[in-house]
């Protein structure tokens, strides 16, 4: 069978922070090849599938010798003869060889690289794009961005607390013409930084480095900058990545930059004032991802006007999905391939958010590649939404620039997803 896996060949290289990861190549017998990369992140939930790396001196324990041996032993003599096809086989395989709840045997940087080159040589077998290959003929929309202009917690030294302060353009009526009104956003915010202090450098995910001495600061600097570019009508909105679980210890939210503490009903007031004072459409893990009855009561009090975004609370998992949808928490999911370690079970995650009509927001981690899987994803899983860091850095431009193609590709048939990707009540 030519769609067979002959030949399965893993690396290390060098993610965005300059740190080892894995890549793996994967050959099938009609000589057609995939490559997948693995990302990292900074800010990780506990429960999502945890990288094999070596510990040590070297590269700071960071080092993917061990993830390698695994790709080349057996994992190798585990797929090498199955059909690519057969993505959910391929991926059944590797989750019953691990044979831990977080992939902490195999390593997840292992399994999630080799499933991804698995999916690209498949679409290679077809001769088509990633993206047509998923869609497999179902219409597509090219997703609504978000879009970091700054950078915070673990991917900017915790200058501030809340991780990321980006913009949605909503009110675009093409993808490129989303592109254009973020550029004009975060060219004014950069404005904005100099105008206050000199600029000085950028976050792990590409977006300006914190220059402010309050978190709230960020958000009346960023709605000024919405505004001075133009698109104060709604048309440019913002979305929170707070990533909570980052400061909730011991019960209580502990903003380091105010030096101040709130248990859950101070902490949700405090979000209840920010959201009526500035113009936020999505929040991503506004509360711990212990404080269950906490994002149960976010979602109740704000879950009609807002998106809310479970990352850290469910690290791509359809069965986490599944109880935040009985428990009423959330109305949107990030996927995150790596988080959970295989490219079937990050679209288990999507369908059953769509079941219920979440939102679906495919996503980068803050340690990247030049690998472009997540593009494909979004449109060819009809995801809606993808978020991949800032508007600069090539490990991110690149993401954004491949759905340009697509959109080129596309022409008088590409649609943008615009409002029709945020969750059921909110596509008005």
């Amino acid at each position: 069978m030519k769609s067979q896996i002959k030949l399965i060949r893993a690396r290390r290289i060098w993610d965005s922070r300059g740190r080892p990861t894995v890549e793996v190549d994967v050959q099938l017998e009609s000589g057609v090849c995939g490559r997948g990369v693995a990302p990292a992140g900074a800010s990780r939930g506990e429960n999502e599938a945890v990288d094999l790396r070596d510990g040590g001196a070297d590269f700071g324990g960071l080092d993917v010798r061990q993830a390698l041996s695994r790709i080349h032993g057996e994992i190798a003599r585990t797929l090498i003869g199955r059909d690519a096809m057969d993505q959910p086989g391929v991926d059944e395989a590797l989750v019953a060889l691990d044979g831990t709840p977080n992939r902490s045997r195999l390593g997840g940087n292992a399994m999630v690289a080799t499933s991804m080159a698995v999916l690209r040589a498949a679409a290679a077998a077809q001769d088509l794009p990633l993206w047509r290959y998923l869609a497999a003929g179902k219409p597509v929309r090219l997703p609504l961005p978000e879009i970091q202009i700054f950078g915070g917690g673990a991917h900017a030294g915790r200058r501030v607390d809340i991780q990321d302060f980006l913009v949605m353009p909503v009110g675009a009526d093409s993808f490129s013409h989303a592109l254009e009104m973020v550029s004009r956003v975060y060219i004014r915010a950069g404005a904005l930084m100099a105008e206050k202090a000199p600029l000085t450098g950028v976050a792990d995910e590409g977006g300006y480095w914190p220059n402010f001495d309050t978190n709230e600061e960020a958000l009346g600097v960023l709605t000024k900058a919405i505004e001075g570019a133009g698109y104060g009508d709604g048309s440019v909105m913002i979305s929170l990545d707070i990533a909570a679980s980052e400061f909730h210890r011991y019960g209580l939210y502990r903003l380091g930059l105010e030096k101040t503490s709130y248990d859950t009903g101070d902490w949700l007031e405090l979000l209840d004032r920010w959201i009526g004072a500035y113009p936020i459409l999505s929040i991503e893990d506004p509360v711990g991802e212990r404080d269950h009855e906490g994002m149960a009561s976010f979602t109740q009090r704000h879950g009609a006007r807002l998106q809310i975004v479970g990352d850290d609370y469910l690290v791509t998992s359809a069965a986490r999905v599944k109880a935040a949808q009985a428990a009423g928490a959330c109305n949107a999911v990030l996927l995150k391939p790596n988080q959970v370690g295989t490219i079937t079970e990050t679209y288990e995650a999507l369908q059953a958010a769509r079941a219920k009509g979440w939102g679906t927001v495919v996503s980068a981690r803050s340690g990247e590649t030049e690998d472009t899987i997540i593009s494909d994803l979004a449109v060819g899983w009809d995801a809606g939404q993808l978020k991949v860091g800032s508007f600069t850095r090539s490990e991110r431009m690149a993401k954004w620039n491949e759905i340009l193609r697509m959109e080129d590709v596309l022409g008088d048939k590409a649609v943008f997803a615009g409002r029709s990707a945020l969750p059921e009540g909110l596509r008005g």
